[in-house]
C-alpha cells in the first residue's frame, strides 16, 4: 500500500505545469522541424509551401493558447475521463428517447439519408451523367460507391454538430443543477450520433461490396477516420453549445454553413476536377475534406492516412488547437448558463 501512494506520489511530482509544457513545446518543435524539412517529389511547390505554413502557424497558435491556459484546457478531459460511465448510460438513453414511441424507431434515421442518395445519384448520375465527368478527371469507381463514400461521413457530420450545438439548450434541467458536470453534455449528444453513423458505414460497405469492392486491411482505418470526425466535432461543439446559449441565431446560421459546406466540400464533385493548384489547397484547408477522402481511400483508394503527411498533421493540429480554444470559450461562458437558461 506504501508503495502504490509512493509511486503515484512520484508521478504526480514529476508530471508538473513545467514539465507537461515543456514537453509539449519540445513536441512541438520537433513536429515543426518535420514538417519544413519533408518534401514531396510529387506535390505541386506551392501547395507544398502553403500546407507548410499553415501547419506550423497552427502550431505556434497551439503552444501559446497552451501554455497559457494549461490549466483551464485539461478541466474538461478530465472531466469527461471521471464521468465515462454515466456519459455512456446518458448518450444510450438520448439514443433510444429519440425514437421512441414510433413503429420503426430507429430506422427513419436512415431511411432520409438513404432518400437522399438515391436522389443525389439519380440526379447527377442519371440525369445529368456526372459519371463520365468523374472518369475524366481520374474516378473510376462507380458514381454511387463515390457519393455515398463522401455522404456517410458528411451525415454523421452534420448531425453531430446539429445536435452538440443544441445539447445544453435540450437539457437545461441538468445545466441548472450545481453539482451536474455539463460538460459532458455535447459528447453524449456526439456518442448517439456515432450509433447511428456505424449503421451508415455498414450499409456502404454492403455497397462497396455489391460493386466488386469488398473489405481489405484499408477498410479498418474507418475507425481512425470516424475517431478523426469525433474530436473535430467535439472541439466545435464545446464552442457552439456555449455560444448559442446567448446567441440563438447561431443554429440557424450553422444550418446555412452545413448546406453551403456541403457543396464546398468534394462529395457530389471530385476535387480533381478544379485546374488551379492553388484553389485545390484552399478547398483542402477544410479538415472536412481530409476525412470525406480518407473515407473513400478506406473502400477503394488502397492508401494509408500517413501516406499523406501534410493533411494528416495539418487536420491534427487544427483539430487540437480548435478543442483549446473550444475549452476556454465553454469554461468562460460556463458561469452564466444557469442565469440564462
Amino acid at each position: 500500500m506504501k508503495e502504490n501512494s509512493t509511486k503515484k506520489f512520484s508521478i504526480k511530482k514529476v508530471l508538473t505545469k513545467p514539465v507537461a509544457i515543456t514537453l509539449f513545446y519540445a513536441a512541438c518543435i520537433a513536429l515543426a522541424i518535420v514538417i519544413v524539412m519533408h518534401d514531396n517529389p510529387l506535390g505541386d511547390p506551392v501547395t507544398e509551401n502553403l500546407k507548410k505554413r499553415c501547419a506550423c502557424l497552427l502550431l505556434a497558435t497551439a503552444c501559446i493558447i497552451f501554455g497559457f491556459f494549461y490549466d483551464r484546457i485539461f478541466i474538461i478531459p478530465r472531466e469527461l475521463y471521471q464521468s465515462r460511465e454515466l456519459i455512456w448510460k446518458l448518450a444510450r438513453n438520448d439514443f433510444k428517447k429519440r425514437y421512441a414511441g414510433s413503429y420503426l424507431g430507429f430506422l427513419w434515421a436512415l431511411i432520409q439519408p438513404v432518400i437522399t442518395v438515391l436522389m443525389y445519384w439519380i440526379v447527377f448520375d442519371v440525369v445529368f451523367n456526372t459519371r463520365s465527368q468523374m472518369i475524366a478527371s481520374g474516378v473510376e469507381v462507380p458514381y454511387v460507391l463515390y457519393l455515398t463514400a463522401g455522404l456517410v461521413p458528411w451525415f454523421y457530420f452534420s448531425e453531430a454538430i446539429t445536435n452538440g450545438t443544441n445539447a445544453l439548450l435540450e437539457y437545461s434541467y441538468l445545466v441548472k443543477k450545481v453539482v451536474f458536470k455539463i460538460s459532458i453534455l455535447p459528447i453524449i449528444k456526439l456518442i448517439a450520433a456515432t450509433f447511428i453513423h456505424v449503421f451508415f458505414t455498414v450499409i456502404l460497405l454492403i455497397v462497396a461490396s455489391c460493386y466488386g469492392y469488398f473489405p481489405t486491411v484499408y477498410t479498418i482505418q474507418l475507425i481512425y477516420y470516424t475517431f478523426c470526425m469525433f474530436v473535430l466535432v467535439l472541439a466545435m461543439s464545446y464552442c457552439s453549445c456555449a455560444i448559442v446559449i446567448f446567441f440563438r441565431d447561431l443554429g440557424q446560421i450553422i444550418n446555412i454553413l452545413l448546406q453551403v459546406g456541403m457543396w464546398a466540400t468534394p462529395i457530389l464533385w471530385d476535387i480533381n476536377m478544379i485546374n488551379d493548384p492553388t484553389l485545390i489547397s484552399i478547398f483542402k484547408l477544410n479538415p472536412i475534406v481530409y476525412i470525406v477522402n480518407g473515407f473513400r481511400s478506406s473502400i477503394y483508394g488502397g492508401e494509408w492516412f500517413f501516406e499523406h503527411f501534410y493533411s494528416s498533421t495539418y487536420f491534427w493540429i487544427f483539430t487540437v488547437t480548435l478543442f483549446c480554444i473550444g475549452t476556454l470559450i465553454f469554461k468562460r461562458l460556463k458561469v452564466h448558463f444557469a442565469d440564462v437558461l
